[in-house]
């Protein structure tokens, strides 16, 4: 392994180096990437330097190995060195993983109701239950965008933001269509039905990500309506944004303030833009994704619920989980790391560095 890993402690010293160029201080877009790149650098060449030194301490031991008297020694060494050196291997790789800009990130997601009618808006509304759920076992905070409710408490869309650290990152594989199987509360004659709800994570996109013309924008105020207090319908106090090159139509009246939905509408707005952008740029790149976890379409139907089985199955990676009532009260995370294995393993053996020895323990 350590031949492909000969560049790293050169390119390490040589960025050390650039960081110290007056030149490159004065450009501080290039300065602040190097800087990005030296400090994902660093522990990647401790780790090829730990490695290069298990590989020696393992040619001693097996040299030591043929000295009288010295076997059992040698054999401990040996048995020591046989589980941290893969250990170490692993770590190097992953760590070769490029990073996701995006990783970090809050993230803005999407639920809308698709076929089944009333059924399908119940079950919208219980994977929206489901994300805040989620959001709340980590410790991520929810913020409600926008929500268009039904009769029966289902929703026919959901627009919310979860912020914190990695929310994106762990969030990212649940893009796509979650089909539903059982029996509707709206059916008296208990026959068994599918519906499908759409779900979209975009990442939260920065000012400095999206560029919007305000001549670009036509916005639009108007009463609230549904449950929310005495104001809806007192005041013009939602608003609907329409980005007019692309047509994309964003709408908040969660807030009391005109202002505030302006500014919560404006955040979806680049998001939806941002992500938009992300999309045409990895159009290039589609045979690839085609082979990863998924391609993030909303199209593309991840997952079934079934609830005459009680089983959760995740359709890109064969998983099933039979654990439903957890699941959908937001014990996810064993179906969220192991698509985050998949996707790592993946992107490992296109970079020509997989052995099939992951066991996820860093997800």
């Amino acid at each position: 392994m350590l031949d492909k890993l000969d560049w790293i402690h050169p390119r390490f010293e040589e960025v050390g180096m650039l960081l110290s160029d007056p030149d490159i201080v004065k450009d501080q877009g290039k300065w602040q990437s190097l800087v990005k790149e030296h400090a994902r650098l660093e522990p990647l060449d401790a780790a090829v330097t730990r490695l290069t030194r298990l590989l020696e301490e393992q040619e001693e031991a097996l040299a030591l190995k043929n000295e009288p008297g010295m076997e059992e020694m040698a054999e401990e060494e040996l048995d020591r060195l046989e589980e941290e050196i893969p250990a170490c291997e692993q770590e190097i790789r992953l760590m070769l993983i490029p990073p996701d800009p995006n990783a970090e990130r809050s993230a803005v997601m999407e639920i809308r109701s698709g076929a089944g009618g009333e059924e399908a808006a119940l079950f919208a509304g219980e994977l929206e239950r489901m994300y805040m759920r989620y959001a709340e076992r980590r410790g991520w905070r929810c913020e409600l965008i926008d929500v268009s409710p039904t009769e029966l408490g289902g929703i026919k869309e959901a627009v919310f933001e979860i912020h914190g650290d990695g929310v994106f990152e762990r969030l990212r594989f649940e893009s796509g269509v979650h089909r539903v199987q059982r029996v509707p509360v709206t059916d008296s004659n208990g026959k068994r039905q599918t519906s499908t709800a759409t779900v979209a994570v975009m990442p939260e996109a920065e000012d400095v990500d999206v560029e919007i013309d305000p001549g670009d924008l036509r916005i639009d105020t108007y009463r609230a309506s549904g449950h929310g207090g005495q104001y809806i319908n007192r005041t013009d106090s939602a608003v609907r944004i329409t980005h007019l090159p692309t047509g994309v139509v964003v709408t908040c009246q969660d807030e009391k303030s005109q202002l505030k939905n302006k500014e919560k509408a404006m955040r979806v707005l680049r998001a939806r833009l941002y992500e938009r952008a992300l999309t045409e740029k990895q159009a290039a790149e589609a045979e690839d994704r085609r082979s990863q976890v998924g391609t993030g379409d909303r199209s593309e139907r991840i997952r079934t619920y079934n609830f005459y089985e009680g089983r959760i199955t995740d359709h890109r990676i064969g998983k099933t989980i039979y654990s439903l009532p957890a699941f959908l009260d937001g014990d996810i995370d064993e179906m969220i790391d192991a698509l985050m294995l998949v996707d790592r393993q993946e992107k490992l053996r296109q970079l020509g560095l997989a052995d099939g020895k992951e066991n996820g323990s860093r997800a």
